[in-house]
């Protein structure tokens, strides 16, 4: 990868560090991450687009680099990777910080191939394709087959639920849709936050429901109900927003990107246990965060849920 660097950037390098498919490198005072571009073709534009109107407002998301030729993507063998230069890699974001930053960036008229908020139709297709995989490929992962179920019945809670929400709740002007992410993880670090790669368009109450998840499972002195509590006082929100925070909380992503990364042989399938192990105490927390938001708005509830002991 040296060569490759030196050739497409006229960067020399003496160590270059690999992880998770990242390359790492330091170069006069500055981190680059070269790094596979894991988008669609047609969504570049609008990622180069956003990155730069971040920019603009003063917000340092990472430097993307041009090449010899002038572009963005370089390809190496089959794959087409892009060379970010990332400052203060290690800053970290918390709740309210995040509640900021979706402020920044409002997207008009929703038009951009970044836009995601059609949830019920994007997670009903990620169950069914997850269904059809298990009955194909998963007979010997044990802890997989022992679990999946019920996580699908979780993620069909949430389906219904978004579906009700959209089919009764109106959106009103205030129901902007805003700079997110695909995914927030815990620590939230500016190495993953302000990366270009994970830019959407999406409600603001993605981000926040994303990283209170990423906050429950993680090691951590921060209390996720607290920080709910916490963003609830700061940021009144719309009937409809509220109601998709829960939705988006009940949803369990945090289970299904591991299970991705096991069915692509990335992941032992060991490293789902301590989230299975966390399943009741996640149901409580679900249980009190419905109570919380419901101090602000009437959402509506889930039986089984609310009558948890």
């Amino acid at each position: 990868m040296k060569e490759t660097i030196h050739f497409f950037y006229n960067i020399d390098v003496d160590d270059i560090e690999e992880k998770d498919g990242k390359y790492h490198f330091f170069y006069h005072n500055q981190d680059y991450f070269f790094v596979y571009y894991n988008r669609l073709p047609e969504e570049l534009d609008d990622i180069l687009l956003c990155a730069q109107n971040m920019r603009e407002k003063g917000i340092a998301c990472h430097e993307i680099m041009l090449n010899k030729d002038n572009q963005v993507l370089t390809k190496v063998g089959e794959y087409n990777y892009i060379l970010f230069a990332v400052s203060n890699l290690s800053e970290q974001y918390d709740i309210i910080d995040i509640s900021e930053m979706n402020k920044k960036l409002i997207l008009a008229f929703n038009q951009s191939k970044l836009y995601r908020n059609n949830w019920g139709a994007l997670w009903s297709a990620k169950v069914d394709y997850f269904e059809y995989q298990i009955r194909e490929l998963g007979k010997q992962k044990y802890t997989v087959i022992e679990s999946l179920s019920y996580y699908i019945g979780l993620a069909e809670n949430a389906i219904s639920y978004v579906n009700k929400i959209n089919e009764t709740v109106t959106k009103t002007v205030n129901d902007k849709i805003v700079l997110a992410h695909r995914r927030i993880f815990y620590p939230n670090i500016k190495l993953n936050y302000l990366n270009p790669l994970a830019f959407i368009f999406d409600l603001e109450v993605r981000d926040i429901a994303e990283y209170l998840k990423a906050l429950f499972f993680a090691t951590s002195d921060l209390d996720p109900l607290e920080e709910l509590k916490l963003y609830l006082r700061t940021n009144p929100l719309t009937f409809y927003n509220y109601s998709m925070l829960y939705a988006r909380l009940l949803y369990p992503s945090y289970y299904f990107d591991i299970y991705e990364e096991i069915m692509n042989k990335e992941k032992d399938e060991n490293e789902l246990i301590p989230i299975i192990a966390k399943v009741d105490a996640y149901e409580q927390f679900l249980k009190k965060a419905y109570f919380e938001i419901t101090k602000y708005a009437p959402i509506a509830k889930i039986d089984w849920l609310i009558n948890l002991h």
